[in-house]
């Protein structure tokens, strides 16, 4: 039987023929070829010639199969016509190359004629449509129904790789998870139709901002997660990082609404921080966490100081409550200092716990587990309250004005009773406006800027003054400096530190005194700790400065005994005594 119907399926030369089977398999819809053991094809039905859309004639099964699957395809006309012809039909998956589309083929080949010049029969079906479904399978399981962004699932098996190229490469690369600040007010305000267009705006944002190498994945709500090969020292993280705050710092337009977002981001890096997925992604997640209790719109490199036994915090959070009616916590006063004659000018109020066993508490502690129970209105009422009468009696003492700096939290700063407290200060010391700086960061203000104007506004009514406390690291609009009245910059230390020999730095701190000169705004340089870093800034033109070299944060009773001597200087280091004019 096989005899005669491989003699009837001898092809004429250049003029392939079909056989009665050739003809049941055509009617059945595949694709039918005769192949030497060479794997040349030698006839094809029509059916073929249709999908793979090539002339087939004397042409390599193999050739028109795309590379990876090529290995496979030779196996499998090897075993065909191998010594055991009478076996299982092999069955191999392989992309051919077609005109205008790739085609899935299920192929399966098996012998019908030895010692024909084509003994080989391949019968291929058409998988194209399956395939295609299995991929929208694969694609929903691995990816986001909103943003198209990839899923945990993905995200995770995108981090495996990455790490498995840094072991070989001994390069390591950063997590960075990123949240939406302000998103719950959209969705409740707004509904969530909205709610999706911004996210689905903020994933199209962020995507565009990073390489082709990167990861965008959203995991859930408002939170994304990025994955960075290669990047892993802090100026390559800053650079990402304040990219992808830019991008999100532009009005959301969707209709007819103007909505203002800000992202918070916390990254942590392979493989200082953690050598595994998940790990990286849960640190970096505790850093955006810590991101936003500390003023929101802003990125946190993970620090172990970051995840403390929630224990301990408990306990921790138990012994603040107490030490409020103890009396544990105190204010402390560091200089601010005229850079040009070396006299101070006032005092930045800091707060400081001592703790009766666990001895000086270090704020990066407490404040931002008061920032979340909601304690640190009371502490900064306080704080606020103490810090007023305390200046009065440094003037008092000195004989001339001085001025107080008070760092306001973002939870105070948004708490409905914060202008209360403050008529109170004032009202309670007798303390002017114009002595009272209240120092906010710019990622405060990124958070809700109709409010914060609202709020400044009326704080500058007050004759109050108010400075940006770490300019240059929360990545807000230079418009803001126009919109908001803003009276004074703090350069943060991180452009202070490696001056004057880091001409990076010294650009930035340049440029920031030019833009506070055109604007009228004082500026004040913090972390100063070298004279040669002192006598730089000075040479900028900078007014104002602070740090470790003008005077460390002192207790009161320190500054107003030297103020009692009239010896303003007793404050400072004596190398610093012996240079003053």
């Amino acid at each position: 039987m096989h005899t005669s119907s491989i003699a009837a399926i001898q092809p004429e030369p250049r003029k392939p023929a079909l056989s009665l089977l050739d003809s049941l398999l055509e009617a059945a819809g595949d694709a039918v070829f005769r192949v030497t053991l060479g794997g040349q094809v030698r006839a094809a039905s029509r059916r073929a010639q249709l999908l793979t859309g090539v002339e087939l004639d004397g042409r390599p099964l193999v050739a028109m199969v795309h590379d990876v699957d090529q290995p496979a395809l030779r196996a499998a006309l090897a075993s065909a016509g191998g010594a055991h012809p009478g076996s299982e039909p092999v069955v191999v998956e392989a992309r051919f190359r077609s005109g205008e589309r790739d085609v899935w083929f299920e192929l399966r080949l098996a012998l019908v004629a030895s010692g024909d010049d084509a003994p080989l029969l391949v019968v291929g079906r058409d998988m194209s449509a399956q395939h295609a479904t299995e991929e929208r399978l694969r694609h929903m399981a691995t990816h986001d129904a909103l943003t198209e962004l990839p899923n945990r699932v993905l995200l995770s098996d995108r981090i495996r790789m990455v790490i498995a190229n840094a072991r070989r490469s001994g390069q390591g690369f950063a997590v960075a998870t990123i949240g939406l600040d302000g998103f719950k007010k959209v969705n409740d305000g707004l509904g969530h139709a909205v709610g999706d267009a911004v996210l689905r705006m903020a994933a199209s944002r962020l995507r565009r901002t990073l390489r082709d190498s990167d990861t965008l994945a959203r995991v859930g709500g408002d939170e994304f997660v990025a994955v960075l090969p290669g990047s892993s020292n802090e100026a390559q993280i800053k650079l990402v990082t304040g990219r992808l705050m830019a991008a999100l710092q532009s009005p959301f337009e969707i209709d007819g609404h103007t909505i203002y977002l800000a992202g918070s981001i916390g990254v942590a890096t392979y493989p200082d921080h953690a050598e595994d997925e998940v790990r990286l992604v849960t640190l970096a997640d505790t850093a955006m966490s810590r991101a936003k209790e500390t003023g929101k719109a802003r990125s946190v490199t993970y620090s172990p100081r970051d995840a403390g036994p929630p224990e301990h915090d408990i306990s921790l959070e138990a012994a603040m409550f107490n030490a409020v009616r103890e009396g544990e916590f105190q204010l402390y006063y560091q200089p601010i200092v005229d850079a040009a004659n070396r006299t101070i000018e006032g005092f930045e109020t800091l707060m400081r716990w001592k703790h009766p066993t666990l001895g000086m508490v270090a704020p990066s502690r407490f404040i931002p587990i008061a920032e979340t129970n909601g304690l640190i209105n009371l502490l900064g009422a306080w704080a606020l309250k103490a810090a007023c009468m305390q200046i009065r009696q440094f003037e008092e003492i000195a004989g001339r004005e001085l001025y107080i700096s008070v760092n306001i939290s973002p939870r105070q700063f948004r708490s409905d009773k914060f202008l209360t407290v403050l008529d109170d200060a004032l009202a309670l010391s007798g303390t002017p406006g114009r002595n009272l700086v209240l120092e906010i960061t710019e990622g405060t203000l990124m958070v809700d800027p109709v409010h914060a104007e609202s709020v400044l506004g009326k704080m500058a009514e007050r004759g109050a003054r108010i400075a940006i406390d770490d300019f240059g690291t929360g990545y807000s609009s230079l418009a803001y400096l126009k919109r908001f009245p803003i009276s004074v910059l703090k350069v943060d230390r991180a452009f202070v530190k490696d001056l004057p020999s880091a001409e990076k730095d010294a650009a930035i701190c340049k440029a920031v005194l030019d833009l506070a000169k055109h604007l009228d705004l004082s500026v004040v340089a913090e972390g100063v700790e070298t004279e040669a870093q002192l006598a730089f800034l000075d040479s900028l033109g900078c007014q104002y400065v602070q740090g470790y070299l003008t005077g460390k944060p002192m207790p009161a009773h320190v500054a107003m005994t030297a103020l009692k001597e009239d010896l303003y200087t007793e404050l400072l280091p004596a190398d610093f005594r012996a240079v003053k004019p």
